[in-house]
């Protein structure tokens, strides 16, 4: 549990621990894994976030996932890549959170993850907390003038 006086000074930082859905990158679980491949080197990510048709939360995926797809017995099978779903390689059980606000229970989930998805009661998902805002909030309580904490 967290110190009540480090929680209050937490509340006071003016940002938002969630980057909302309309500013983070996704592809369809119906995407070729050629598309979600392209995605994810041309824009250098290490892991994206899959959703449906209506933008309900569906999984992860990752370099690594696809590159297991392709992976034959002594050679890449490339050609797997147009034919193969982003819904055959992607994770479907990793950590979701219900409330971007909850510093320390998105701490505990981004211990292991770069990112944790945020997604609401009906499986609509509404963005990421990202490791990194959850460090500037941090930042913030040990960098600036705290008196409550003193």
């Amino acid at each position: 549990m967290i110190n009540h006086k480090i929680e209050a000074e937490l509340a006071r930082w003016h940002n938002n621990y969630m980057v909302p859905a309309s500013q983070v990158a996704t592809v369809n679980v119906d995407n070729s894994l050629a598309h979600a491949f392209l995605v994810l080197t041309t824009d250098k990510f290490a892991k994206i976030v899959v959703v449906d048709n209506d933008n309900h939360y569906r999984g992860q995926l990752s370099l690594a996932m696809i590159n297991s797809q392709l992976m034959e017995t002594t050679k890449f099978n490339f050609a797997k890549l147009d034919q193969l779903k982003v819904a055959s390689a992607m994770n479907t059980e990793a950590s979701v959170s219900h409330d971007p606000d909850d510093f320390e229970g998105n701490y505990r989930l981004l211990l292991d993850q770069s990112f944790v998805p945020v997604v609401a009661e009906d499986e609509v998902f509404c963005g990421i907390v990202t490791r990194r805002k959850l460090m500037e909030a941090v930042d913030f309580v040990m960098h600036d003038n705290h008196p409550g904490i003193q």
